[in-house]
């Protein structure tokens, strides 16, 4: 695949709409510890976050935020210390949607939603579990 400075590396990275891109910038950035990568005028910006990237987009055409009560997608991102990330994400008004917790696959989670309805679930691996172990099937290309 071809580098391009203009795009991050990350081989997924979700487009997510908000009704004001430089709010949520500074709101994702101070609650859950993104970083900036290129502005891009004042309708979209990529952040970068571990070793991969969130687009941020305003709303056009049939793009928009979820509405109240809606979920249009979660984005699931995997962290080193998830209890740290909980607490400043609450401190800073992230709406925690499920506690952190620890789970038989080997996670620490938590879910919040932030300033637009987006919901994330921030992910710290504490333990190597054969996903047998807890109900999981791995498909023939994971054995």
């Amino acid at each position: 695949m071809l580098v391009n400075r203009s795009i991050p590396l990350s081989t997924v990275i979700p487009v997510l709409v908000y009704p004001d891109v430089g709010e949520a910038v500074a709101w994702l950035c101070a609650t859950f510890g993104f970083t900036p990568r290129i502005r891009i005028g004042n309708h979209r910006a990529q952040l970068a976050v571990g070793d991969g990237a969130v687009i941020v987009s305003e709303p056009r055409d049939d793009l928009r935020p979820p509405r109240p009560g809606e979920v249009s997608a979660s984005v699931l991102v995997r962290i080193d210390d998830a209890t740290r990330h909980h607490d400043l994400a609450r401190e800073r008004g992230a709406r925690i949607l499920q506690p952190l917790g620890d789970h038989p696959f080997g996670e620490r989670q938590y879910t919040a939603e932030d300033l637009a309805g987006h919901r994330w679930t921030f992910s710290q691996s504490i333990a190597d579990v054969a996903p047998e172990d807890w109900g999981g099937t791995p498909s023939s290309a994971d054995t």
